[in-house]
């Protein structure tokens, strides 16, 4: 039976079970915390205090039933394997990780002065052989193409991934701006690079409502991250799930990834105003939602289809059913 990499190691893809398919752990990038971790006087960061909240949320999800989880935390989000590992070891949990950057226009520097080949063998490597030291191997490949597109480093990133996924046949999840429709963007430099659509899942295309934009996508056989549930500044709830709702009448819920890209820390959102009403629940989608696209008319097998079988498929490299 075909395997799927995880923080704790190979899991059988059919033992994957629910799965929150787009969801991050920890966001804090150290560089930060150490130039400004006591800017507003206590210091925000406690590293004890952080994981034991992280292992309390996450054994919540965990009693709902959700048995696996998508960090699709790279570098540029503050990745670090081994605060991940332990806290893993404190919940019965999949967490499955990846490989890539997270740069909206430049790549940090200690990766933009290296040649192509050489981040693609980084990628491939995190893939093969693990990530650092700690042994733990990523599943797919993440990179992200913001409102301003394809500019500065982003096509370096977006050629490399392409090249590592066609190397390992790992998946990608690229970070998308839905208003600007980079999705198409995305798919059109992704596959112009060779890689399958049926390979690569539209993050945050659930922040639009527009059916064309979205069927357009789904029509080339990408998979579409309806993965913001619970963020209403990108789409209110209700908006999603009219939308959601269409698609699954239409025949899209084979194509459709949950999860609401919560976490149980992230430090942009320390002390910042915009982001003072945020509570980032990884319960959310269960206890408000599934309710809720049950009563628009989504069945039980399609939600079944979209917590289990799309994100098995995906990270197992079946294409959507």
């Amino acid at each position: 039976m075909p395997t799927v990499e995880t923080v704790r190691g190979p899991v059988d893809v059919d033992a994957l079970g629910p799965t929150l398919a787009h969801e991050h752990i920890i966001i804090m990038e150290p560089e930060m915390e150490q130039n400004y971790g006591r800017l507003w006087g206590a210091p925000y960061w406690d590293e004890e205090a952080r994981v034991a909240d992280a292992i309390a949320k996450l054994r919540r999800l965990r009693d709902l039933g959700v048995r696996t989880l998508v960090d699709p935390t790279v570098p540029g989000l503050g990745r670090w394997i081994p605060r991940v590992q332990r806290i893993n070891e404190g919940v019965d949990l999949n967490i499955v990780v990846a490989t890539g950057v997270y740069a909206f226009i430049e790549l940090p520097k200690f990766l933009q002065y290296r040649s192509d080949d050489d981040l693609t063998a980084l990628w491939v490597r995190e893939i093969r052989e693990g990530i650092d030291d700690t042994g733990v191997k990523a599943a797919f490949l993440k990179c992200a193409v913001e409102e301003y597109g394809m500019i500065g480093h982003v096509p370096r990133i977006f050629r490399t991934v392409a090249d590592a996924s066609n190397e390992t046949g790992a998946p990608i999840m690229v970070h998308t701006n839905a208003p600007h429709r980079m999705g198409l963007v995305a798919l059109e430099t992704l596959t112009g690079h060779g890689v399958d659509p049926r390979r690569i899942v539209i993050a945050h295309a659930g922040d639009s409502n527009d059916l064309g934009y979205l069927r357009e996508m789904a029509q080339s056989g990408c998979w579409l991250g309806f993965d913001r549930f619970n963020i209403p500044h990108f789409n209110p709830d209700a908006d999603r799930i009219r939308t959601l709702s269409a698609l699954c009448a239409e025949g899209y819920a084979g194509q459709a990834h949950l999860g609401h890209d919560a976490a149980c820390f992230m430090d942009f959102m320390v002390e910042n105003p915009p982001f003072a009403n945020e509570r980032p629940d990884y319960t959310h989608i269960h206890r408000e939602i599934l309710p809720q696209l049950l009563e628009a008319g989504v069945t039980q097998e399609q939600i079944d289809q979209m917590l289990v079988d799309n994100p098995r498929r995906f990270l197992a490299g079946e294409p959507p059913r």
